[in-house]
């Protein structure tokens, strides 16, 4: 995976960015929709996408700003645990970098990333369902939204792509 344009780039973490990583879950307004992982467990997640890059096309990869190389966050797609036939796509941003139309960028080149990855395969989404920031990105993607999904005993909202939408 490697996107770029005048905003962002999409690319592979290099080992040594592993406090970018860390940091960014460090923050508990960027954290607050996510289940509590450890940072041991964040560190293994990291550690988990470097060992992806070499397996293929799926994994997470980091954002940074396009003109200045700043950190922005992350981004992830993966086989979606409740369907193997879809792609589950998702991000996480830097507080400095939010309302800036950043995440609906993030989420059109996952999706285009993902259909020419493997075409066949749907692309959802899920975010918490007081997550109204991350929905309306969503939508402005390209994303429809579904009824709700539960998911280890949470209810979340549940999108799916479709590509006359976007």
């Amino acid at each position: 995976m490697y996107y770029k344009n005048d905003t962002i780039i999409i690319r592979e973490f290099a080992p040594q960015e592993l406090h970018l990583f860390l940091d960014l879950f460090k923050n508990e307004n960027v954290t607050r929709y996510l289940p509590y992982k450890s940072p041991e467990e964040f560190k293994q997640m990291f550690e988990k996408a470097l060992a992806d890059y070499k397996e293929g096309p799926l994994s997470r990869w980091g954002i940074f700003d396009a003109q200045n190389n700043e950190f922005v966050g992350v981004c992830l797609a993966r086989i979606f645990a409740e369907n193997a036939n879809c792609i589950e796509i998702g991000y996480m941003l830097g507080e400095n970098y939010w309302g800036k139309g950043i995440g609906t960028e993030v989420c059109k080149a996952l999706a285009d990333y993902c259909l020419s990855a493997d075409g066949g395969k749907e692309i959802v989404a899920l975010t918490n369902l007081d997550n109204i920031g991350s929905q309306k990105v969503l939508l402005k993607s390209g994303f429809k939204r579904e009824e709700n999904l539960i998911r280890e005993e949470k209810e979340l909202a549940y999108f799916l792509y479709s590509k006359e939408e976007a």
